[in-house]
């Protein structure tokens, strides 16, 4: 008899923190046998790097998983919504797409040094679209375009965009084995950090 999915809930930021979380869960219980994943989504997005690599580690591994938007999934959120071979959403939830963006914190940098930063904004514009094409059968040049406009979505038009296959209010059965993954809130300033619980 076939094992129930394990649901994880990942209610935090795509973070180096979080990230590492989600994939340690998985790498566990992969090691107990587990070959179904229900992977809760509700983030605010985050950092390109961990999202783009979340995204290859979900599709690179040999298990089923479903991924279901709970709340909202923006920006880089959208890519690790797109690990999931079966994409859901609740009926009151949204999707946002944007562009790529970097945070210079009053560095002075050389003229070489912009180009790099450019040079690597544009390669992950161009990852992202990649990305959310082939999982959408949208043209790679609709999903630039999408996130130069800031495209919002609802879930009947994510649904018509091809992000979501069905909108669902149940997030899992009774009984089912849930993992939560979400940041903790430290007193200004402090480092966040992720916490990992077994809720049921």
């Amino acid at each position: 008899m076939a094992q129930p999915p394990v649901v994880i809930k990942f209610f935090a930021p795509v973070a180096d923190a979080t990230i590492n979380a989600l994939m340690q869960v998985i790498d566990q219980q992969m090691g107990r046998g587990v070959r179904q994943f229900k992977l809760l989504i509700s983030s605010p997005g985050g950092s390109v790097f961990h999202g783009l690599s979340a995204y290859n580690y979900l599709r690179g591994i040999p298990v089923e998983i479903t991924t279901h938007n709970f709340g909202s999934v923006d920006s880089i959120g959208v890519v690790l919504f797109c690990g999931g071979q079966r994409r859901l959403s609740v009926p009151q939830a949204r999707f946002m797409l944007h562009g790529a963006s970097a945070r210079f914190r009053n560095e002075q940098l050389e003229e070489k040094q912009v180009e790099e930063r450019l040079m690597g904004l544009r390669i992950d514009m161009e990852n992202i679209a990649k990305i959310v094409a082939a999982n959408t059968g949208k043209s790679e040049a609709d999903v630039v375009q999408a996130m130069h406009d800031r495209l919002t979505l609802n879930p009947q038009e994510a649904r018509a965009w091809g992000l979501v296959h069905d909108i669902q209010g149940e997030l899992f059965p009774a009984g089912s084995q849930v993992i939560s993954i979400q940041y903790q809130q430290n007193k200004p300033g402090a480092q966040q950090r992720p916490v990992v619980r077994q809720e049921q």
